[in-house]
């Protein structure tokens, strides 16, 4: 798998009190909740597509193959994405989460 960003790691190297409180925040909510692994994962791949970020998309696609998620289950989310954000936004995920699952 991929690693994060040169540019994401630099940032938290260079900033490491805002490193620390945004690994403490991702933590706490993360563990705050029933929701099990997969469905936290899938969740936020939704919210990276939903956002349109590509680089989350990016990195919660590797995050969700890390977790046991197939490329199927992960597809799945891009297509329930038509309904919501229309075809273009959804093709537009599908381009990013294939940038992941075709390395």
């Amino acid at each position: 798998m991929s690693q994060k960003p040169q540019a994401h790691n630099q940032f938290l190297t260079e900033f490491p009190q805002v490193a620390d409180a945004y690994h403490q925040l991702a933590t706490a909510a993360h563990d705050n909740g029933p929701l099990d692994e997969k469905t936290r994962q899938l969740v936020k791949l939704a919210l990276a597509i939903g956002d349109r970020h590509e680089g989350a998309v990016h990195a919660h696609t590797r995050r969700a193959l890390q977790a046991g998620i197939s490329p199927e289950e992960i597809k799945h989310v891009v297509v329930l994405a038509v309904t919501s954000m229309g075809m273009p936004n959804a093709v537009a995920a599908y381009t990013w989460v294939n940038d992941i699952l075709e390395k």
